[in-house]
């Protein structure tokens, strides 16, 4: 654990040492308040809760956790500094879970920083701040899928733009897997129970019941387990392209 926590804050501080933070928090900032107040129909609503702001964030993240994961492995790779971090008395593990964590505080910290939006919310009106928490659990627990996803596809792309470009569409396919469009191009042929399952791995579909306040065990185990499924691959890759 102890090895964990030292990458963990050697990563977690190459972000700050570049304007990449920066400029993803800004824009991440602006485009939250964009699409809330003037896309989301906030004020028009007439209703205290933060549903607006929350509707647009598995799009926001289609884009910018991305950016984010990209540099994870990809960058030590093309840099050729992985050959050194792998040459340290840490495991696989440590590695992977400590990139993987100094990210998704990283892009906790994106996310805390919108709190004018709970306060702009309670000065309106009495909002369920129980329903806003968990909102937030779920974005955050979202962000933690999209970034675990990244996190596979920087292992396996040399460069960082291809690893942007692989998680985005994989991230893509997660988030419109409930649809009915995707749906109806399985339910030809395909059993009910495929075309369940394909649905349950939509992250719209598990992060919309979570955002209203709805806190399902189910729901809660789906991003926990793709996680670690991710973060298993990405173990797996990078023990792979060790010698590349």
């Amino acid at each position: 654990m102890k090895q964990l926590s030292v990458i963990f804050k050697r990563e977690l501080g190459s972000y700050f040492a570049t304007p990449l933070a920066y400029v993803f928090i800004v824009i991440f900032l602006v485009l939250s308040g964009v699409f809330t107040f003037y896309l989301g129909g906030f004020f028009e609503r007439n209703q205290a809760d933060l549903q607006p702001f929350f509707n647009f964030h598995p799009w926001l993240y289609l884009f910018l956790v991305p950016a984010i994961a990209m540099r994870l492995w990809a960058e030590e790779r093309k840099s050729g500094s992985i050959e050194l971090l792998m040459t340290l008395p840490i495991t696989r593990f440590e590695a992977v879970t400590g990139k993987f964590l100094a990210a998704w505080v990283f892009a906790g910290i994106a996310l805390l920083l919108t709190f004018p939006m709970i306060i702009t919310v309670n000065y309106l009106g009495q909002p369920d701040n129980g329903a806003i928490f968990t909102g937030y659990l779920g974005s955050w627990l979202m962000a933690g899928g999209f970034l675990a996803i990244g996190s596979c596809m920087s292992a396996l792309a040399k460069n960082q733009v291809i690893a942007f470009i692989l998680a985005v569409v994989v991230s893509f396919l997660f988030i419109v897997s409930g649809f009915p469009l995707v749906l109806d191009a399985f339910s030809a042929w395909a059993p009910q129970l495929v075309l369940d399952a394909i649905a349950s791995l939509s992250f719209l579909t598990r992060f919309e019941a979570i955002s209203k306040g709805v806190i399902d065990l189910r729901d809660l185990l789906y991003f926990v387990t793709l996680i670690a499924a991710w973060l298993a691959a990405t173990a797996v890759v990078v023990d792979l392209k060790k010698a590349d």
